[in-house]
């Protein structure tokens, strides 16, 4: 049974191949989890203003992104391996 986070990895590998729309469809959370990561590791160098904010728009975005792809995955028999 998959996990919330299962092809997390496989989504990697197809971004570095350069095969973007693979990527999001294995695991359509990993791009703004990036971007979540590269964003707050800039503010803690940076400070910027309402950088806390952000980050915590930024969370609650990727964790939606993460349950609504899972339970999508439930409701299409996908959880399965």
């Amino acid at each position: 049974m998959e996990c919330p986070g299962c092809g997390m990895q496989r989504s990697g590998i197809a971004l570095l191949k350069g095969d973007f729309l693979h990527s999001v469809i294995l695991y359509p959370a990993l791009i703004p989890l990036i971007f979540l990561l590269i964003y707050g590791a800039l503010h803690l160098r940076y400070k910027f203003s309402n950088g806390s904010r952000n980050i915590f728009i930024l969370q609650v975005g990727v964790v939606s992104i993460i349950v609504l792809h899972y339970v999508y995955k439930i409701f299409n028999h996908q959880i399965f391996a």
